[in-house]
Order: C-alpha cells, then sequence, then structure tokens
C-alpha cells in the first residue's frame, strides 16, 4: 500500500496525473469567484497552499495506485472515473468559454449570441430535454433488440438518434419562441436602436441557440459513453474485448471498430508520458475513455449537422411567420429531406410500368430532393450496421465533407431568412 512511498516515479505520476485535473478545473474556478481566483494567482501564498494541495492529491493518486496496484483495476479507474470526469470538467469548460469566444470572433453578433446562449441554456425546456435523452438513453441499454448478436449496434444508433433529436428538438423550439417573440412583442425594435442591425441580430440569435444545442449534444454524448460501455457488460454477446496493444493483432470479432481503431491512436498519447506502471495503466484507462469519445464524436458531429440546418431554417422562417407554423413546416421538411430520395429512387425503378401517378410523384420527389437538404447524408446508421471494419480517418474524412454540406446549406437558409427580415416591419 505505501509502496509509493520508495517510488519517486509513481509519485511524479500521481502528481502528473493531479496536474491535468487541476488545469481543466480552472476556467469553472474562475467562473465561479473570479476576484478570488485572481487575488491567489497574484498571492505568493496563496500560490504556495496551490502548490501544496497538488502534492498532497498527486500523493493521495499515487497512494490509491499502489494500493490498488492491479493494473486492470487501475485501468477501469482511470477509464470511468479519471477519463470522465476529466472529461466532464472540459465539457464545463466549453460550456463557460463558447459565449466569450463567439463575442471575441462577432464584437456585436457575439453579444446577441451570448445573450441568446444564457437564455437558452437557463430555460428549463433545455434541463427538461436534456434529462429525458438521458433516460431513453439509459432505457435504451435494457430494451431486448432481438437482433441475434447486434443489441450492440441496434442500441448505438439509438444513441445517436436520441442526442440528434433532442438537440433539434430544443433548437427548433427555442429559434421558433425567442426570434418570434422578440419580433412580436416589440423587444427587437428596442435592440435595433442600438448599434446592432438586422443582420447582425438574426446570426447572433442562430449562433447562440446553435451553442447551446452543441453544448446539449455534447453532454448527452458523455453520457453516451457510459452507455455504451453499460451496454457491453450487460449483454456478454456484445462483450468480446477489444485489444489494445497495436502489435497484439485484432480479435476474430471486434465489436466496435471505430472505437478500437481509436484505441491505436489514442491510448499512446496518454500512456507514454505517465512514469511507472500503474501510472500508465490509469493513464491507459484515460485513454480508452477518451477513444470512446473520438469514434463516437463522429456521430455527434453527423447528427450536428442535421441541427445546423434545421435550427437555421427554424430562424429563417421565424422572421416572418409564427410560431406554431414554423414548428409544423420544420417538421415537414424534416420529414421530407429524408423521403425526397426514397420516392426518387422507387419512382425511378417504378418509372417504365408507372403511369401518371407515378411520374407525378418522381416530379415531386425530385423537386424536394434538390430544395430540400439531403438529410440521408447524416445518417449514421450504415456506419454502424456494416459488416467490414470503417477506416476511422475515411470516415471522418466523410464526416468532414457532410458538415460543410451542412454550412453551405446553413448560409444559404440564413440568406433567405435575411432577405425576409430585412423589409420586416418591427415598428
Amino acid at each position: 500500500m505505501f509502496s509509493w512511498v520508495y517510488d519517486p516515479p509513481m509519485l511524479l505520476a500521481g502528481l502528473l496525473l493531479a496536474i491535468v485535473q487541476f488545469v481543466a478545473a480552472l476556467p469553472w474556478l474562475y467562473a465561479i469567484d473570479p476576484k478570488g481566483f485572481k487575488q491567489t494567482a497574484a498571492s505568493g501564498l496563496g500560490m504556495a497552499y496551490v502548490g501544496a494541495g497538488l502534492l498532497a492529491a498527486g500523493a493521495g493518486i499515487a497512494a490509491f495506485m499502489g494500493y490498488k496496484s492491479d493494473p486492470t483495476n487501475l485501468a477501469w479507474f482511470g477509464r470511468y472515473v479519471y477519463g470522465a470526469a476529466l472529461h466532464l470538467q472540459l465539457l464545463v469548460d466549453l460550456f463557460l468559454l463558447l459565449p466569450h469566444l463567439a463575442v471575441m470572433l462577432f464584437p456585436k453578433a457575439g453579444a446577441v449570441a451570448q445573450a441568446a446562449y444564457r437564455e437558452a441554456c437557463r430555460q428549463p425546456m433545455f434541463w427538461l430535454i436534456v434529462v429525458g435523452a438521458k433516460a431513453m438513453i439509459w432505457l435504451s441499454v435494457c430494451i431486448p433488440y432481438f437482433t441475434f448478436g447486434d443489441d450492440y449496434k441496434m442500441m448505438k444508433q439509438i444513441g445517436f438518434d436520441a442526442v440528434m433529436l433532442s438537440a433539434v428538438l430544443f433548437g427548433v423550439l427555442a429559434a421558433s419562441m425567442s426570434i418570434s417573440e422578440e419580433i412580436e412583442g416589440r423587444t427587437a425594435v428596442t435592440l435595433m436602436s442600438k448599434p446592432v442591425n438586422r443582420r447582425q441580430f438574426l446570426l447572433g440569435k442562430y449562433l447562440g441557440i446553435l451553442l447551446a444545442c452543441l453544448v446539449m449534444s455534447l453532454v448527452l454524448g458523455w453520457t453516451l459513453n457510459y452507455a455504451l460501455r453499460a451496454m457491453r457488460e450487460f449483454d456478454p454477446i456484445n462483450n468480446a474485448p477489444d485489444p489494445v496493444d497495436p502489435t497484439a493483432g485484432q480479435v476474430e470479432k471486434v465489436v466496435d471498430p471505430l472505437t478500437f481503431q481509436a484505441q491505436k491512436s489514442v491510448v499512446p498519447l496518454f500512456e507514454k508520458p505517465v512514469p511507472s506502471a500503474p501510472g500508465k495503466a490509469m493513464a491507459r484507462g484515460c485513454g480508452l475513455w477518451f477513444s470512446d469519445t473520438l469514434a463516437h464524436s463522429f456521430g455527434i458531429l453527423l447528427g450536428f449537422g442535421q441541427v445546423m440546418i434545421l435550427v437555421a431554417i427554424a430562424s429563417a422562417l421565424a422572421t416572418r411567420i409564427s410560431f406554431v407554423v414554423n414548428i409544423v413546416l420544420c417538421l415537414l421538411i424534416y420529414f421530407l429531406g429524408h423521403l425526397a430520395p426514397v420516392l426518387v429512387r422507387v419512382t425511378e425503378s417504378a418509372g417504365a410500368a408507372g403511369g401518371v401517378g407515378v411520374g407525378l410523384v418522381g416530379f415531386l420527389g425530385k423537386l424536394f430532393d434538390v430544395l430540400l437538404p439531403a438529410l440521408e447524408f447524416f445518417n449514421m446508421g450504415p456506419a454502424i450496421i456494416r459488416e467490414t471494419p470503417l477506416d476511422l480517418w475515411m470516415f471522418g474524412t466523410y464526416v468532414a465533407t457532410v458538415l460543410g454540406y451542412s454550412l453551405l446549406y446553413t448560409a444559404i437558409a440564413l440568406l433567405v431568412g435575411l432577405l425576409l427580415f430585412e423589409d420586416r416591419d418591427l415598428a
């Protein structure tokens, strides 16, 4: 238990792990008490207390590693305790820094975005949707899917859909209510009297709500990490071991090929800088957690591409139409965006034997396919259910391409919204 006292590398490893957590905590410590944070940073005695606290924390981690000693147990704690806590701290940091980053990049529109972001995150609806989505994700762990060994893939698809639909639901509702209420309630007139034009108002509102949707997606992604690992423990069929050592080769069946490939890239980055074998085991567990995060982030980003487009459409429509009509139109666009390519394929295959009705449906399908967003490209399902392994970085290139399409369609939707908003009478 006290082997760490005679093992300086283990003590150094504990100190390094404590410093990483402390650095990740700095932004939210500053947010809690900015005045006290500055006084401590400017005081020699305060920094001495900080150094003593880090030494004590490092010694505590080293003592824990010496007590556990078993690499498997240390990797478990490094993954589900240390790594998950570090990930959560980084999410809190992002939650606090995003609005300030928006103000730095776009001073006037960023100020509107900061206000919209804070308003969105303070709404009970935001946290109600988060709690409901978390419950749905955890409920999907224990649902029998009867897929003959592919329950994990089904549950993973449900998890990504839950994250995406939650962000879409909140983003569309928030954009529809916030922008239309600002205009109908004449609050926008007061804002326009200040040095903020209509373009900056609309872009700021959109950006603030979108940042809140991003935070929601990342928080639910953190929950999804836990739930997917719990699913593998809950169902032994889906719990084939994932090899971590790249030299060991691949087992006959890797349950999650994307995660396995991420492990080969991420785990060494965490493991190599940490001295001593117990410290490396803890760092390996942390690397495994962030390997899951990296692999799952592609599915989160694909879903977030849909969120970008639909929130942009809702923001554009909110400049002219009421809340209820906006929600109905966004729902219609969402379904037609997924259905139009299917209609085109079906009518093309039935075109030879079809009549006037089939031709009309095919024309409408092609029209919707051209005008509406191609939401079928944002589906994570084909990457999950495929039998052959999918290269992680090639799939990352595909995700980046789809996000580029999202940015292009978002820009078009917001441009249409600006045209609609430009001649809107606010008085």
